[in-house]
């Protein structure tokens, strides 16, 4: 059965378009029903607009500027994510840590892109942590996951997918930075059709040369805990 999903963006919106493409060309058993940024000249929105998907400009400044509860937005959010009656809502850039207020609408239905390995360089600037640890001789690579959020704890929970990435001596912060895209797109589609199918076999991607995994990550369960965590509705 196709899956519906709801997609939460905040800028370019690359990965929501590696999702586009992979609907496009079946890869992906899959219909997004809606696209909301909060950010108004979000490029994601003008993605989504071409390839004809419903859109949706829900800012936060309004809801500050009167002195209204972050809950009170994250809670109207949800209302409007709801009336398109998503099987996931996925998170591809989004910039705002949601509240349960959003996310017990929908329990372990929302799915988080984060260009960091569990358990390392959550926020906003994780590939930049990456590499400056890097630099530090502290990491040799980096690498990007994408995860259940069952609660508001940043960049984590049940991880469904993982793809490692090298980091190279002769790298900047610009090509690092664009071959972590390069995994991420990947990897988030991947992932979703995982869940979409209930798969709970690791997946090995070695397209050119990288050590890319999507499975189970560190001791072998993760994955498929939080595949059976992911089915309670």
């Amino acid at each position: 059965m196709t899956a519906k999903l709801a997609v939460l963006i905040s800028g370019n919106g690359s990965n929501l378009q590696a999702i586009i493409d992979a609907i496009h060309t079946k890869a992906l058993d899959a219909e997004i029903v809606l696209v909301v940024s909060n950010r108004k000249n979000a490029f994601g929105l003008v993605r989504a607009e071409r390839a004809g998907i419903p859109t949706r400009y829900f800012p936060l400044k309004p809801y500050t500027d009167a002195g209204r509860p972050r809950t009170e937005y994250d809670a109207d959010l949800a209302q409007i994510v709801t009336e398109y009656r998503p099987d996931w809502v996925v998170l591809a850039g989004w910039m705002h840590i949601l509240s349960k207020a959003f996310l017990d609408h929908f329990p372990y239905r929302v799915v988080n892109l984060h260009p960091a390995l569990p358990g390392q360089f959550p926020g906003a600037h994780a590939i930049a942590d990456a590499f400056a640890a890097f630099r530090r001789g502290e990491i040799k690579q980096t690498g990007c996951m994408v995860h259940l959020v069952p609660d508001e704890a940043v960049d984590a929970g049940p991880v469904i997918g993982v793809a490692e990435v090298p980091i190279y001596r002769t790298d900047t912060l610009e090509t690092l930075t664009d071959r972590m895209h390069q995994a991420e797109h990947r990897l988030l589609v991947q992932s979703l059709q995982r869940l979409i199918v209930g798969d709970e076999e690791e997946i090995i991607d070695d397209e050119e040369g990288d050590a890319e995994s999507v499975g189970h990550a560190e001791d072998g369960k993760t994955g498929k805990n939080a595949r059976k965590r992911s089915r309670a509705r």
